[in-house]
């Protein structure tokens, strides 16, 4: 099966308290001006004890404070970000600090959030769904707003709802059925990844 990404986006999660902290800050050069405009809005800093509120809910829009678009070196600045792993053209997979801290994995393109994904449950995506549901759950849930797909390559399914620009995908299980990752974010990450079986 061609897995690989969420394979290993999901050992990533496992093993957030054992990587050493690394974080870089991303070139910003030739960042568009309404991009611009929007990373002078504060990133509220990880603070005391979350309530389980904070870590409900996960959706294209992204998570808690982790939303898609942000500047990695802005998240890092305040304090939300744990860890980071280079990837492969520009890519960046990090860890969430604080309340989000082994709920959440963050995928970033050239400097900017692109993908909020998990393995656990919480999170919900704003309908209701979540991790360790089934495909059939799913399709009552969404309805003909989302659908079954397979990769390109053809041993693999997943469940597609897009908003836009934006989907969320729910993959399967790699040991059981059903829903085994939630990732949500840019289409052009996330629908690209799962059907090319990279990221790059």
């Amino acid at each position: 099966m061609n897995r690989l990404s969420s394979t290993v986006l999901t050992g990533l999660l496992a093993l957030t308290a054992a990587l050493p902290v690394t974080v870089a800050s991303p070139a910003t050069a030739g960042v568009p001006a309404a991009r611009a405009a929007a990373d002078r809005a504060p990133v509220a800093p990880a603070v005391g004890p979350a309530s389980v509120a904070e870590v409900e809910v996960l959706g294209v829009r992204g998570a808690g404070p982790y939303r898609i678009g942000t500047r990695l070196d802005r998240l890092a600045a305040a304090g939300l970000i744990d860890w980071t792993a280079p990837g492969c053209a520009g890519m960046v997979y990090a860890g969430a600090a604080g309340a989000w801290a082994g709920v959440i994995m963050l995928a970033f393109r050239d400097g900017r959030l692109v993908s909020v994904a998990t393995a656990t449950v919480p999170p919900r995506s704003p309908a209701g769904a979540s991790v360790g549901m089934s495909f059939a759950e799913l399709e009552r849930i969404y309805g003909r707003r989302g659908a079954l797909i397979r990769n390109d390559a053809g041993d693999a399914e997943a469940y597609l709802v897009r908003f836009g620009s934006r989907v969320e995908l729910f993959t399967g299980h790699p040991i059981r059925p059903g829903v085994g990752w939630y990732e949500a974010g840019a289409a052009s990450y996330v629908e690209r990844t799962f059907r090319q079986g990279r990221s790059c």
